[in-house]
């Protein structure tokens, strides 16, 4: 991956929509440059899809969560497995500090995120959980 790449991939994040001749005219080359560099990223899957942001405000019936997870000793790729199957789990990271894992949790209704908390928590490998729920979201 070249400056290119980096400067394509960082296009589409702001605006994943933006179409191949204004990517073409802000990075300064062809649409068939665009066009194969895209189709290169995306053959070897450093790009894996496109996808919809929304606001949380305009998902009013949403309720989000994060949950810290620390795992028991060598226990993570079981955990991680169990964690990507449960569908109250939007998104889940391995991170450093306090947690070894970072999932983001959605439900319909605090009933519903109470659902999903007691599923991930009789999972086989958790130490011990933290869930912090979101509020209000700044930027």
């Amino acid at each position: 991956m070249d400056e290119l790449d980096r400067s394509l991939i960082a296009l589409l994040r702001g605006n994943a929509r933006m179409n191949v001749a204004d990517l073409a005219h802000k990075l300064g080359v062809s649409r068939g440059t665009v066009t194969n560099r895209i189709r290169k990223l995306e053959d070897s899957q450093v790009i894996v899809g496109y996808t919809v942001k929304l606001r949380p405000e305009a998902e009013p019936d949403r309720i989000r969560a994060w949950m810290g997870v620390l795992v028991e000793g060598n226990q993570s790729r079981q955990v991680v497995a169990s964690l990507l199957g449960e569908p109250g789990v939007a998104t889940l990271h391995d991170t450093n500090g306090r947690w070894d894992l970072l999932a983001e949790l959605e439900a319909r209704s605090m009933a519903e995120l109470a659902q999903v908390l007691e599923r991930i928590r009789l999972i086989a490998g958790i130490r011990s959980t933290e869930t912090n729920i979101h509020l209000t979201t700044y930027r």
